[in-house]
């Protein structure tokens, strides 16, 4: 299974799956553009990018509320009161 994630002014909002032979069984990164378009197809806007549930590629896999640095996803900064 492969996981993409929404982003949403540089936040993750949602993460969602797609079966590996909607993706033609590719490897990340040429899984990536056949995912996104799949997404598009079924009707969901924004940006997705793939990440990775064992957080092979992109740093971390990414959650609800982390952070999308234009090439990696990161938790957000925790602010102490």
């Amino acid at each position: 299974m492969a996981h993409f994630a929404q982003i949403k002014n540089g936040i993750v909002e949602a993460v969602i799956v797609v079966n590996n032979e909607t993706l033609g069984n590719l490897e990340f990164p040429d899984s990536e553009p056949v995912g996104q378009a799949f997404i598009a197809s079924i009707g969901l806007d924004g940006t997705w990018k793939q990440t990775s549930y064992n957080a092979n590629f992109r740093g971390k896999y990414a959650g609800i509320g982390d952070k999308w640095t234009g090439q990696n996803f990161k938790e957000q900064d925790v602010i102490a009161d």
